[in-house]
């Protein structure tokens, strides 16, 4: 058998095509013969050759989705003209408009039949997300004196947890209506904590993403 050139090529259509099925039939529901049916003559050795297992391609998958997303995170957390505070309006307002949630918002992932997805998420939120790129821009804040918190590490597992989990509609499938009154809750909690971090706009593009889920699930 000819030695493959290109595996980095071949990898990203591997992640390619088993993203478009996870989101479209679920984790559980979605076989290595489906990605073989939908890989242009790819055999399963090939597939086998690159990962060990189905749950190994899901956590390619996974990692790939949230790496765009963690470079988005970083930059803010290095910029050096904004203060703790306006480094985390900036987060959300970033993360929320950003290309991609359009496509993710109009496949309209089920999440129900994504447990393993879900398990993802959760970690990188806690794990990753929370610690390497939010715990620093409240420490910021509690010396520029821009956020005010006894407890750095759980604020910022809450703030995330809330707006990756608690607020996104393909979790809960959220109505439009019901992703509103999320936010405005959310609103509410963060000016409680003396964090004036969300605005009418982000309310807007919220919406947007609930009815593209909503129209597409």
């Amino acid at each position: 058998m000819a030695r493959n050139k290109h595996p980095e090529k071949t990898v990203q259509l591997i992640l390619d095509v088993a993203f478009r099925l996870f989101m479209e039939k679920g984790y559980e529901h979605t076989s290595i013969q489906d990605m073989i049916d939908h890989l242009g003559g790819l055999s399963k050795g090939a597939i086998y050759h690159h990962f060990k297992s189905k749950e190994d391609i899901l956590v390619a998958v996974a990692d790939r989705m949230t790496a765009e997303s963690n470079q988005m995170l970083a930059a803010i957390r290095d910029r050096a003209d904004l203060n703790g505070r306006e480094k985390l309006k900036t987060i959300f307002r970033e993360s929320i408009n950003r290309p991609v949630q359009n496509d993710i918002f109009t496949v309209a992932p089920d999440f129900h039949n994504n447990p393993k997805l879900l398990f993802s998420l959760l970690h990188d939120t806690i794990e990753e997300a929370a610690p390497n790129y939010i715990l620093p821009i409240i420490e910021q804040g509690r010396s520029d004196g821009s956020i005010k918190t006894d407890y750095p590490k759980q604020l910022a597992e809450l703030i995330l947890l809330t707006a990756n989990v608690w607020m996104n509609p393909m979790i809960f499938d959220s109505t439009e209506e019901e992703s509103s009154r999320k936010f405005m809750v959310f609103s509410q909690m963060m000016q409680g904590l003396g964090l004036d971090i969300v605005d009418s706009e982000m309310l807007e593009r919220l919406q947007e993403l609930a009815s593209l889920y909503q129209k597409n699930k």
